[in-house]
């Protein structure tokens, strides 16, 4: 019996022993379990860490990389004083290029306002074949970096003129982004085609374009035909387009306004990190009225987005009798004194000016007729720009479509002293009568608001009246 009781505890202190071990054991598996766990969990934090860290290097090494493509690797100094003359993109890539650095090395000159979109939608290089515009392209120029490092050595400043709403090239390529007649793309008399201001796809293209050649080095970007056809409002009905967000704008001149002037400051913000100036051609006769209705220019609502304004002020664009003066192409002086007095006006309106660099002619303009016109020489080209400065416009661009300026200029005329002080006088009084003329409309505004709350509160009245009646 003992012997029993004895193998009885023996076996039990054995049992023990087991379930003790076989405890020992999960635990420790457990143990394990939990640890590899704990180690998995570490490999996969460290790698999430490794590929944000990865991430972030990749990031702003990528932002350096974009930063410095917007940086010019070039060193041009702007003159004080632009004074620059227009180059076709053909031109700037061949022999002529040397006569007309040759031309501002020995004049007073020292720009050059190149084509780098033409008036056709060309590029006037080839482009990368990644870029979205490279099948616009044409070699006019071959290496169009080749042509600035020239400009830098020859401390020419450079301006890219870029042709944004008159786009044969692209109106033909995607005619939904044109306006269209009878189904196909309209052309004008000229056999020319534009492209819609209203389409933010047609915005796009002409800024990868600028963002483009600012990287590349041009110090400004000058948009040109930043509108759209001349008669636009006589034409309209006809045409079938979209007008994408403007299309809930009942009037029309507000809309084409409105969306020109859109462009343009949608232009400069975008430009704004590529330390370059933008500038804007706009016709000379938007000074004479509170926009051009048909084409949508706004010179005010242009000029205060921009830093420079550019107007086309050539005697030969203007018809007989405007700014009072007969034949304008015979009096190229009277034209830039009038033509300024009403620029003024319109400067003096804006919260903040751009600087006014007006093109004017250095060509003859024979399809006037007989009595009408002038062959253009040395005397003609001084005597415009005699006209700026004395009004107290410095810069100008010389336009000559074939870029065959007039020799022996003088670029820096002698003035009139007493013309000088009288204008600056009528200056004067003209900001101080502008700025009466505002300071009454925002007057007459407040006096309108008043009279609007008042008015509600006379209808107010009116209906505690009727309410008081019925009770």
């Amino acid at each position: 019996m003992k012997k029993f009781f004895l193998l009885t505890a023996v076996f039990f202190v054995l049992s023990l022993g087991l379930i003790a071990c076989s405890s020992d054991s999960g635990s420790a598996t457990e143990g394990n379990k939990e640890d590899e766990a704990n180690s998995e969990d570490n490999e996969k934090e460290e790698e999430e860490k490794a590929k944000k860290e990865k991430a972030e290097k990749e990031a702003a090494k990528k932002k350096k990389e974009e930063e410095e493509k917007k940086q010019s690797k070039y060193e041009f100094d702007k003159p004080d004083t632009v004074r620059g003359l227009y180059v076709t993109g053909h031109s700037a890539g061949g022999e002529k290029f040397d006569t007309l650095l040759d031309l501002i090395d020995d004049t007073d000159l020292n720009s050059m306002v190149i084509d780098i979109k033409d008036d056709n939608g060309n590029i006037t290089y080839e482009p990368d074949k990644d870029l979205p515009f490279s099948d616009q392209g044409e070699a006019y120029m071959k290496d169009p970096e080749e042509v600035l490092e020239t400009m830098e050595e020859e401390e020419v400043y450079p301006i890219a003129r870029i042709v944004v709403f008159k786009d044969t090239v692209l109106a033909e390529e995607e005619p939904d982004l044109s306006f269209k007649e009878n189904g196909d793309v309209w052309h004008n008399g000229s056999d020319e085609a534009f492209v819609n201001p209203y389409s933010e796809d047609v915005w796009e293209q002409n800024l990868e374009v600028a963002k483009e050649v600012a990287e590349m080095g041009f110090q400004e970007i000058q948009f040109d035909y930043v509108r759209f056809p001349e008669g636009f409002e006589d034409k309209a009905d006809d045409f079938s387009y979209d007008k994408g967000d403007y299309e809930d704008i009942d009037d029309d001149v507000e809309s084409r306004v409105e969306a020109v002037t859109d462009f343009v400051k949608y232009a400069n913000k975008e430009l704004e990190d590529y330390d370059v100036d933008v500038s804007v051609d706009v016709f000379g006769y938007t000074v004479t009225v509170d926009n051009a209705p048909g084409i949508g220019q706004d010179i005010v609502q242009i000029g205060e987005q921009i830093d420079v304004l550019s107007s086309m002020v050539y005697p030969s664009h203007w018809g007989e009798d405007s700014l009072d003066i007969s034949k304008p192409d015979l009096e190229p002086y009277e034209v830039m004194q009038k033509y300024m007095v009403k620029e003024k006006g319109k400067f003096f309106e804006m919260e903040d000016e751009p600087v006014s660099r007006p093109w004017i002619q250095d060509f003859s303009a024979p399809w006037l007729g007989d009595g009408n016109y002038k062959e253009y020489g040395k005397e003609d080209v001084e005597a415009q720009i005699r006209g700026l400065n004395e009004a107290g416009v410095d810069e100008f661009l010389l336009w000559n479509a074939s870029n065959e300026y007039t020799e022996g200029v003088d670029y820096k005329p002698d003035l009139d002293e007493d013309k000088v002080k009288e204008i600056e006088k009528e200056d004067k009084e003209l900001k101080e009568e502008v700025e009466e003329e505002k300071e009454d409309d925002d007057s007459n505004n407040e006096d309108s608001d008043d009279n609007s709350d008042n008015d509600d509160n006379d209808d107010n009245d009116e209906d505690d009246t009727e309410k008081e009646k019925e009770e």
